[in-house]
């Protein structure tokens, strides 16, 4: 909060008058970097360092010379310092003389004949200036003008070009009534004249000093002739130059009415307005750090006249001034300035940010009216917290200003949810356990802030928390930087922060989607749980009535997070253990149980581990039971992408381009069945395969299963085919370049690495999430993560939903869509390999097993020569056995050792379906577990 302050009545020898007209207005348009309103506002400043210059003059003679108050006055023994105060005071602290009642001006003739008849004069200036226009400008109205032209010409010179514009604007001027006060105009004329004179000099002595009459009308006149010949005759054209350059620029100074040291001050107002746009306060750089407070200037905020069009007045925009207005204006200014210097000084609140001296250059707010509270502050944490914000011009109480959209919606009433076709009755979400009302600020927002605030300061850092977003897991503070402080200053502070916070998962947002701020997402300490169930009964996810939308859970606003797969339409899952990614993967499968039939949605669930997914079993939903063998799985890809080709098949023959139009057509009986065919047509449901765990199929079969994925996230999103995958390991042999290209969605939970979250989200960020279903969210098209916290759904829950499904439907299987297609197929050998197949196996097992490719132990060991050992290398680099030549060094080997069966079985030629399998996972095939198969 800020209060008024009076100023400080300077003392001593030193102090000089206020420059608070000398320093130049800042407007809303300086704020955005308007060099033009900084000029004007610099002449504004001299036009009023005039008036009030003018004012002390004609108020000093009007003293009386002997009177009470003139006895009073201090004696010669004191009278030098009293001398020197009254120099040095302001124009508000002048002698009262000046405020007594000025004699009123009575214009003389001549300026009354012309405020009598401005219009006839301005008209009259008008037709003048067509005239020396046309006749000098385009050679028209001869013999008259072209004789006036003539004339004119010879007198000024090239200063006939000029004329009629000097004409036209006089003209303006006197009709408009911006005319200057008469006690003015003698002086103006007089520094026209000064600059007018030398100038047609100066140009005569440019063009060489002619002689000829002829040529003098091209050149400064006669004018000229009288003012420069004679300077260049008795001091040379090199000096006389310069002297008429000080001519003019003393009828400048005259026709303003300031001095030179006006002048100066006034360029460096210019300087300072112009080269820092978003000043607003004057700088003294001269001042002491130790000076005492009461001796300092408060700073004063600038005031801007505005002109009838609600613009800032320049220059032109004088207003029309009377004699008696005049005289009012004179006798107004002293109280004038003083209520401005008065009525417009501020102080700064009790805390300011980021230096210990003087703050000088501030982003002002507004001032707020009521100041009723700024005597008392409150103790504690809310003090901190009121001082803190007051500096930012942020009411503290309304931080948050209000509650976050999931707690506005809680008492709307929900709307009618989606009835699905036919007898199917999806699960109720009242079987969902419903969360608590989360809260929107505690004690330890409060000290986060305090904390960060106190970071800034020791730093010396220009910043302000202007308001936080508090979220179940993290909470955003919003932080404002002063004028000319680089985002960079924030971002070097992060491991401080992390001091002050007692956390090393701070990060940092710069800038925050939206907002001129950089966001600090500090962990709360009092974490909340989302639930499931409230992210399904949100009024906007009741309202949708897709039955491909899962409920992902809660931002950092506060806000719950649902996206529809169809729009995603393929995604990418990733987090270590513990992080939230298994607790995702059952929040979707519920999602889409409580929201899709199985005539709308199919699934196909890809376990390795087994246990996963294994209370979803039974469902109506599934195409075949769990799937938790790696070479099934990779049949079940294939089979996916014969779906695929069939269904754009069906497709091209209904000439539609979508899944959904195809349906639409079926449902309306427009697709009519071939002649002599007996299939029926039924409409196609949306399919999702669920990959728990990735780099378990990677393991076993790298090439098929990537081929097959590639070619469904390419294609199949039109066909209604979408894929989720999910691992726990992020690398680049896992999530390959090809499956990242054509997966455009990705969901990232903590992760153990930066490397890891670069995998994932192409970018940093997922190293410092907190886990327990701290993510982040890229979906489709989007350009930075949205940080969400996963929403939870308990053991019971699942259960409770999936009895509830099981209950309505029996699950249909689809045969052979785990069959093994390739078993009986002939192997075939490449070509490239011929007859070494033999040699290339040795090589094979010996690089893998002893995980060196090296040529030179190829001839070693097998006793071979160069060029056929180079040979084998570059077949196996050809088959990803080994990476590509490094010179001298020896070859990265691609494949582990227990992989090694299944790339000999490959290189023979064999598919990867029918690859051996260890003991281990033949015992589990022949003895299946849990009555899955």
């Amino acid at each position: 909060m800020t209060t008024k302050s009076q100023r400080a009545k300077p003392t001593g020898p030193k102090a000089r008058p206020s420059r608070t007209a000398e320093r130049a207005a800042a407007t809303s348009s300086e704020r955005t970097g308007s060099a033009f309103n900084a000029v004007t506002g610099g002449f504004n400043a001299i036009v009023s360092a005039t008036s009030r210059v003018a004012a002390k003059r004609r108020a000093a003679p009007k003293k009386p010379a002997k009177t009470a108050e003139t006895k009073a006055l201090p004696t010669k023994d004191d009278g030098g310092k009293a001398k020197a105060q009254d120099k040095s005071a302001p124009a508000k602290d002048a002698a009262p003389a000046a405020k007594a009642p000025a004699p009123k001006i009575v214009p003389g003739p001549i300026n009354a004949t012309i405020e009598r008849h401005a219009d006839g004069i301005g008209l009259t200036l008008i037709g003048l200036s067509l005239i020396l226009g046309g006749t000098v400008w385009f050679g028209v109205g001869d013999p008259v003008g072209g004789m006036i032209a003539s004339v004119v010409q010879l007198i000024i010179g090239a200063g006939a070009y000029l004329l009629p514009i000097i004409l036209f604007g006089l003209a303006m001027v006197l009709m408009l009534g911006y005319l200057p006060p008469p006690e003015q105009r003698g002086r103006i004329g007089m520094g026209v004249s000064l600059i007018g004179f030398p100038m047609l000099g100066t140009i005569h002595l440019f063009a060489g000093d002619p002689v000829n009459w002829e040529l003098r009308k091209t050149a400064g006149g006669a004018i000229g002739a009288w003012v420069g010949g004679p300077l260049a005759a008795g001091f040379s054209v090199f000096l006389a130059v310069p002297i008429l350059f000080l001519v003019i620029f003393y009828g400048a100074l005259k026709t303003t009415g300031i001095s030179v040291r006006d002048f100066a001050a006034f360029i460096g107002s210019l300087i300072n307005t112009g080269g820092d746009l978003y000043e607003d306060e004057d700088e003294d750089e001269d001042e002491p750090e130790e000076e005492p407070e009461e001796d300092r200037r408060p700073y004063t905020r600038r005031r801007v006249a505005l002109n009838s069009r609600g613009e800032q007045s320049t220059l032109f925009d004088m207003p029309k001034v009377t004699p008696e207005q005049a005289a009012e204006a004179e006798e107004e200014s002293a109280e004038a300035e003083e209520s401005e210097s008065s009525a417009d000084t501020e102080e700064f609140p009790a805390i300011v940010v980021g230096t210990t001296r003087r703050r000088k250059k501030a982003k002002r707010q507004p001032e707020p009216e009521d100041t009723e509270g700024d005597d008392a502050v409150a103790s504690g944490v809310e003090g901190v917290r009121q001082a803190i914000l007051a500096r930012s011009g942020v009411d503290p109480a309304a931080v948050p200003a209000s509650p976050p959209k999931s707690e506005e919606q809680r008492d709307i009433p929900l709307p009618e949810p989606r009835e699905p076709r036919g007898d199917y009755k999806l699960p109720d979400t009242s079987l969902l356990i419903p969360g608590e009302v989360p809260k929107t600020r505690s004690a330890a927002n409060d000290r986060m802030i305090e904390a960060i605030t106190e970071v800034f300061r020791e730093f010396n850092v220009d910043a302000v928390v202007t308001g936080f977003s508090r979220g179940p897991t993290v909470t955003r503070y919003e932080v404002e930087l002063g004028p000319g402080v680089k985002v960079s200053k924030i971002t070097n502070l992060q491991s401080n922060l992390a001091y002050a916070v007692a956390t090393d998962n701070v990060r940092l947002l710069t800038p925050i989607p939206g907002k001129s701020a950089v966001g600090i997402e500090v962990p709360n300490t009092d974490r909340e749980m989302v639930r499931l169930g409230d992210v399904l009964t949100a009024p906007n996810v009741v309202a949708n009535h897709d039955p491909m939308l899962i409920g992902l859970g809660k931002d950092i606003e506060g806000d719950f997070v649902s996206h529809s797969v169809q729009k995603m339409p393929h995604l990418l899952v990733a987090g270590s253990t513990g992080s939230g990614k298994s607790a995702f993967v059952n929040s979707m499968l519920v999602s889409l149980l409580t929201r899709a039939t199985p005539d709308e949605v199919r699934l196909i669930l890809v376990d390795p581990k087994m246990v996963e997914l294994t209370p979803y079993e039974g469902i109506p939903h599934l195409i075949t039971p769990i799937i938790t063998q790696p070479k099934k799985a990779a049949a079940a890809l294939q089979w996916l992408v014969e779906e695929m080709e069939q269904r754009y098949l069906d497709m091209k023959s209904a000439r539609v381009r979508h899944i959904k139009d195809f349906n639409r057509k079926v449902l309306a009986g427009e697709i009519q069945v071939p002649l002599g065919s007996e299939r029926e047509y039924r409409p196609y449901p949306y399919i999702i395969c669920v990959v728990d765990e990735l780099a378990d199929l990677m393991m076993t079969a790298p090439k098929e299963i990537e081929d097959s994925i590639v070619r469904i996230t390419q294609k199949a999103r039109a066909a209604g085919i979408h894929l989720v995958l999910a691992t726990q390991r992020p690398s680049v042999d896992v999530v390959t370049g090809l499956i990242k290209t054509n997966v455009p969605s990705r969901l990232a939970f903590a992760t153990s690495s930066l490397t890891d979250s670069r995998v994932i989200l192409d970018q940093a960020g997922a190293e410092k999430l907190i886990g327990m279903g701290d993510g982040l969210f890229i979906p489709q098209g989007a350009g930075k993560p949205v940080r969400i916290q996963g929403a939870f759904v308990t053991d019971e829950e699942i259960q409770a939903v999936v009895e509830a499904a099981k209950d309505q439907a029996e699950p249909s299987y689809t045969e052979g869509v785990t069959e093994d297609k390739g078993g009986s197929a002939k192997k075939e050998i490449d070509d490239d390999i011929g007859n070494d197949m033999e040699d290339l196996l040795q090589a094979v097992e010996l690089v893998v097993t002893s995980q060196l490719g090296s040529t030179s132990m190829l001839q070693r060991k097998l006793r071979i020569g160069f060029a056929k050992a180079g040979r084998l290398m570059d077949i196996m680099e050809s088959r990803g056995v080994v990476g590509p030549s490094e010179g001298s060094k020896a070859r990265q080997v691609l494949v582990k050792p227990e992989e090694l069966d299944t790339i000999l079985w490959m290189i023979q030629g064999g598919s990867p379906a029918d690859a051996p399998q260890d003991a281990d996972v033949n015992v589990v095939e022949a003895n299946p577990t849990g009555g899955v198969f």
